[in-house]
């Protein structure tokens, strides 16, 4: 699923659309809620399709603040601290296998087909949900110029 982003009165190709899977636009528009939360909070629904989005001016605004942000090395700063945080997470026991690091399939022979997990690997243990959500500063890059040529958002 992805978070399809429609310019209400694009200026010129970049500012008619931009796209970002779930993974990456749930970051991404968390950045944008922390770091500016004035003009974020005008979004109501900013982590789902449901259409909601900025007028031109506060797009426009949104991505002078972004573009600060991305030449002042305060973006990157973030990425790279959000990364470290990923990383500190601790391991969490795999919900696949309940602990036991194998997994039951079902054959078409209606038997039973007993294999090392394929989430954890036998190893009992998984990386944190958490970390399958990226910040990428070239995706945050494109959305800044997408806000500075889209004359206004929608989030569908």
């Amino acid at each position: 699923m992805g978070m399809d982003v429609y310019g209400k009165k694009p200026k010129n190709n970049q500012g008619e659309y931009f796209r970002a899977n779930v993974w990456y636009w749930h970051p991404l528009w968390s950045y944008c809620e922390q770091f500016h939360p004035t003009i974020a909070s005008k979004v109501q629904h900013g982590h789902d399709n449901s259409g909601d989005g900025l007028n031109a001016s506060d797009s426009l605004l949104l991505a002078n603040l972004l573009k600060r942000d991305i030449e002042t090395g305060i973006a990157q700063n973030y990425i790279k601290e959000y990364y470290e945080y990923l990383d500190s997470l601790p391991l969490e026991d795999c919900q696949y296998c309940d602990g036991k690091g194998t997994r039951d399939w079902s054959q078409e022979d209606g038997t039973t087909l007993t294999k090392q997990c394929n989430g954890c690997k036998g190893e009992l243990k998984v990386k944190s949900f958490q970390t399958w959500y990226h910040m990428d500063l070239d995706l945050m890059k494109e959305f800044q110029q997408f806000l500075e040529n889209c004359g206004g958002f929608k989030i569908c």
